[in-house]
């Protein structure tokens, strides 16, 4: 049976806003009947790294915030740190980017809390039995909350391809630990006659396993993490992922990270996703490059699986835009694998489907 998805375009009007149009969407998507009284409801969102654009516009969660309050639930943003060194790694420095990119109480009307606490110990060990984790790790805030909403930024990702729902869920509400565990299969490899010997990779590792050899960065493996950030922060584009398996298995561990965050809540979650500023890589980076297609409007499902399906279809079948990434790409109908040959990014949602967590059969519904 096909899951419904909802969608609502960017067409805006007299009385008819797209701030309007989000909580048309949270009542037609069911997400009113996740909410009871009293219930606490953490709305898990991406707050942006520091000068990056991309991430959601605070106004449209203060409407998701009030549709909550309506409800009789008490909402909170929440996400959990980062491991990489920027700008979200703590709870101290995160709550200020956050505050920074305009998610202060007094816009949002909510509080911020920090899922995973201070720096990044504060979770829950989920049982979930699975093939790659017995167990997950999820932030606390979010794993004891009655009920979440995940909202969500669509756009590429450099290791999964895309980041859609699954990847807010998994990988953003995993802890520090967790994120670590999960990336645990990506290890950089630096080609030396393109590393330019900048030591801007250096300045990002947060375990401080790169350094410099005659002028070219070397990492030490040892001490490397894998999360990656030396590889998008390379300007020459010199540190490439080595995989030590298949790339397949972190977007299989976020789905099962995917599920530990859901697991207590069954009928108590639902999730929005703004297809949007589409751009190529993660929110979790300094910058937003050039989106890659026209903003084709936002959408809402109880299921996680079907939602980030009908993204991926949505952004597939448009025109890339002139002087994106891809622009020079042709056709690109596989707008992710021709960003990212090496990566499949359908594994996440398959994988996903194989655990229960939802259907890529959907029917896509319009308001």
């Amino acid at each position: 049976m096909a899951s419904k998805v909802y969608i609502a375009d960017m067409r805006a009007g007299f009385k008819k806003s797209l701030l309007d149009k989000v909580e048309m969407l949270f009542d037609q998507a069911g997400l009113s009947a996740c909410i009871g009284k009293r219930d606490k409801v953490a709305l898990k969102l991406h707050f942006g790294e520091k000068g990056n654009t991309g991430y959601i516009r605070p106004p449209y969660l203060r409407r998701i915030v009030n549709k909550v309050k309506k409800l009789g639930g008490k909402p909170f943003l929440t996400d959990c740190n980062t491991l990489y060194a920027g700008s979200r790694s703590n709870a101290v420095d995160h709550l200020q980017t956050a505050v920074e990119n305009g998610f202060a109480y007094a816009v949002v009307d909510a509080p911020l809390i920090i899922a995973d606490g201070l720096n990044g110990k504060d979770f829950v060990t989920v049982e979930i039995n699975r093939k790659h984790f017995k167990e997950v790790k999820i932030g606390s805030a979010a794993y004891h909350a009655d009920a979440l909403i995940a909202v969500t930024h669509f756009k590429g990702h450099e290791i999964t391809g895309f980041g859609g729902v699954l990847k807010n869920l998994g990988m953003g509400l995993g802890s520090r630990s967790g994120k670590q565990m999960m990336h645990s299969d990506v290890l950089p490899s630096v080609n030396p006659d393109r590393c330019k010997g900048c030591d801007r990779c250096r300045q990002w590792c947060p375990v401080d396993a790169i350094g410099l050899r005659d002028g070219v960065s070397v990492v030490d493996e040892s001490k490397c993490i894998g999360c990656g950030e030396c590889t998008v922060t390379c300007p020459a584009h010199a540190i490439g992922i080595n995989w030590k398996t298949e790339p397949d298995a972190i977007q299989e561990k976020i789905a099962e990270y995917a599920e530990g965050a859901l697991k207590n809540k069954k009928g108590k979650y639902g999730f929005i996703t703004f297809v949007t500023n589409v751009s190529p890589e993660c929110d979790c980076f300094g910058w937003s490059d050039a989106p890659l297609v026209r903003d084709i409007g936002i959408l809402a499902s109880l299921d996680p699986v079907a939602l980030d399906q009908a993204c991926i279809d949505l952004v597939n079948r448009e025109k890339v835009l002139p002087n994106s990434r891809l622009a020079d790409k042709g056709e690109a109908k596989d707008k992710f694998r021709t960003l990212y040959p090496d990566i499949d990014w359908s594994r996440q949602i398959t994988y996903a489907e194989e655990i229960g967590l939802g259907a890529r059969k959907y029917e896509l519904v319009t308001i």
